[in-house]
C-alpha cells in the first residue's frame, strides 16, 4: 500500500513538474497544446460542477490549472493560424465542452487568464513534492480563481 502511495505521488509530482516546466517556454504544437488545455478544462469543469467551486486544496485541480495556464500562456501574442489550430485542439480535448458556440469566448477567457498574476499558484505547484496539495494563499490566488471561474461559467 505504501508503495502504491509513493508511485501515485511520484506520478503527480512528475505531472506537475512537466506542466510547470512547459510554462517556461512556448508550446511548439498548437493542436497538441489546445488538446491538453481542453482536457484540463473538462477535468476542472467536472470538479467545479460537482463541488460548486474551485478547490485549491485539490491536487487534481492544481495540476489541471497548471495545464490551462500553460495553454493560456502559449496563446499570448500568437498569429491567427496558431490560434485556429489551438482551437481545433480545444474542441478535441474538451469532451465537447468547447464548441462552435463558445470557442471565441473560451479563447478570449484564456487570453485574459494569461494576463493574470498566477504566481501564487505556480509557485505552490512547482514546490509540490507529493502527498497533500501545497498550501496556497487564497487571497493572492483570487485573481486567477476569478479568471478561471469566468472561463468555466462560459461552458
Amino acid at each position: 500500500m505504501k508503495l502504491l502511495k509513493h508511485v501515485v505521488a511520484a506520478v503527480a509530482a512528475l505531472s506537475i513538474l512537466t506542466s510547470c516546466s512547459v510554462m517556461q517556454g512556448l508550446v511548439a504544437n498548437a493542436g497538441s497544446a489546445g488538446n491538453s488545455t481542453g482536457n484540463a478544462i473538462a477535468t476542472i469543469y467536472n470538479i467545479f460542477k460537482s463541488t460548486g467551486g474551485i478547490d485549491l486544496s485539490n491536487i487534481t485541480t492544481l495540476i489541471n490549472l497548471g495545464k490551462i495556464l500553460t495553454g493560456a500562456n502559449a496563446l499570448a501574442g500568437k498569429a491567427d493560424s496558431y490560434v485556429e489550430e489551438f482551437a481545433n485542439g480545444l474542441y478535441n480535448g474538451s469532451a465537447d465542452l468547447v464548441n462552435e458556440k463558445n470557442i471565441g469566448s473560451v479563447i478570449n477567457a484564456l487570453q485574459k487568464l494569461a494576463n493574470v498574476d498566477s504566481s501564487a499558484i505556480t509557485n505552490a505547484v512547482s514546490s509540490y513534492t507529493g502527498g497533500a496539495a501545497p498550501a496556497i494563499n487564497k487571497q493572492n490566488a483570487q485573481s486567477t480563481v476569478s479568471a478561471l471561474t469566468n472561463l468555466l461559467n462560459i461552458l
